[in-house]
């Protein structure tokens, strides 16, 4: 059978039993504290296309942001970390250079003034700008105007795409992520919730902007698959594999889950809409296997279940 197309609809409908008393703010900060997320852009670079990795990390040990830009040539990556937990404010601005291909390239930042929430990366009041012969490859943060008076440089003629989201988040029943279903656009808060125990069979609920996107029941059947449903009249198609919840120990691995923005393709009934099935069966290297005609922005989801 082919996957459903399914439209988020309000929470009127049978909605899942934690939800009446736990709002999203409050499941984020008791439930799924959110430990470390990597942002990969896709930038030109000495003539060539290279990848960009942003990792914001925060533990009880360390805060921290690494850039790695990616070098066809050899293995190991031009990589800067800085330090965000250290009260030393000289730490929170700097520069660090490197060379690629014998030109210069400079990595900039200020977190003098930034403001942090509950995850790793800041809220606002500060910068992080890659910088190649005067121009600004790769600029993150909301001091923009601040960024370009200190580097001396002008945007890229080319813009830097974001390619994927790869994220960590732990808790026990909830998981809050945000995640970009448009480009351009503001991120779209989405809740998971599982029931796992209990007489009924295992459930899981998945959220979007505060609307039931999807319900999958019978997880001990169903506990790897897809579904497409309606975010704002875009079609965005969820996977996920919550094999290690069901039938490995707690803590032993995370279930994945992945969202895309994706196209479908209008079948021979005008008046339905289908995407390829993938069963049960199907490995976590299938469910990311990309479609030419789907190929868009992937946001992972690493869901770590605690006590």
């Amino acid at each position: 059978m082919a996957n459903s197309l399914v439209e988020a609809v309000p929470l009127t409908i049978p909605e899942p039993p934690s939800r009446k008393k736990a709002s999203m703010d409050q499941a984020r900060k008791k439930d799924a504290p959110q430990n470390s997320v990597t942002f990969v852009y896709q930038t030109k670079l000495a003539e060539s296309f290279r990848s960009v990795a942003v990792t914001w990390c925060k533990n009880p040990t360390e805060h921290s942001l690494s850039m790695s830009v990616e070098n066809p040539s050899e293995e190991n990556k031009y990589t800067c970390k800085i330090d965000l937990g250290s009260g030393q404010s000289w730490g929170k601005k700097g520069l660090k250079s490197f060379e690629i291909e014998g030109a210069r390239v400079d990595i900039f930042w200020d977190f003098r003034h930034a403001k942090f929430s509950t995850g790793p990366q800041p809220c606002s009041g500060y910068y992080v700008a890659l910088v190649y012969k005067k121009e600004v490859l790769l600029l993150l943060g909301d001091l923009e105007k601040d960024a370009y008076i200190r580097t001396k440089s002008k945007p890229s003629s080319e813009e830097a795409t974001l390619l994927c989201k790869k994220e960590n988040v732990h808790g026990k029943k909830i998981f809050c992520t945000r995640a970009m279903l448009e480009e351009g656009k503001p991120e779209h808060d989405v809740v998971i919730e599982i029931s796992l125990s209990g007489p009924d069979d295992p459930e899981m609920w998945i959220s979007i902007d505060g609307m039931l996107a999807s319900r999958i029941m019978n997880l001990n059947w169903k506990f790897r698959g897809n579904e497409i449903v309606m975010v704002n009249n875009l079609p965005v198609e969820i996977f996920w594999d919550v094999h290690d919840w069901l039938f490995n120990d707690l803590g032993s691995g995370p279930a994945l889950f992945i969202f895309k923005p994706c196209f479908l393709e209008p079948t021979r009934d005008p008046n339905s809409r289908e995407c390829t099935p993938r069963s049960e069966d199907s490995s976590r290297h299938d469910l990311v296997e990309e479609n030419p005609s789907t190929r868009s922005f992937f946001h992972f989801l690493y869901a770590w279940r605690t006590d």
